[in-house]
């Protein structure tokens, strides 16, 4: 009887599994073993940091939008809630981008906040 191997399928795991360490350094690259446990590291800190990354874009928006407040003379708090009683849609990332590019219309939006506060 003839010896049977699996030999197709598992290069074809070690061929996928060395793929998706690429670009990983030292014995993390080409070492089996080694490369398995930092592929799964990878791929949990990968999921765990796509999750991360909208609190931070968050995080960034209200520090912009805080700031640009701070410049037309009222707190951050007081602006969104005044946005929120003048029925203004403008979400924080919109925003953010205001306080960045377009000073003059973040100032309008800041001053209709500071009217309906008012």
């Amino acid at each position: 009887m003839v010896r049977v191997t699996n030999s197709v399928a598992t290069h074809r795991r070690k061929k996928r599994l060395l793929k998706q360490a690429k670009g990983f350094v030292g014995d993390r690259k080409n070492h089996l073993r080694l490369t398995a446990d930092a592929v799964m590291s990878a791929m949990a800190f990968n999921y765990v940091h796509r999750k991360q990354k909208k609190r931070d874009f968050r995080r960034l928006w209200t520090v912009r939008i805080g700031v640009g407040a701070k410049i037309n003379g009222i707190s951050y708090s007081k602006f969104i809630n005044g946005l929120k009683l003048a029925g203004c849609l403008l979400n924080r990332k919109m925003l953010s981008e205001m306080a960045i590019r377009d000073p003059n219309s973040f100032a309008e939006v800041a001053g209709a906040a500071k009217l309906a506060l008012a």
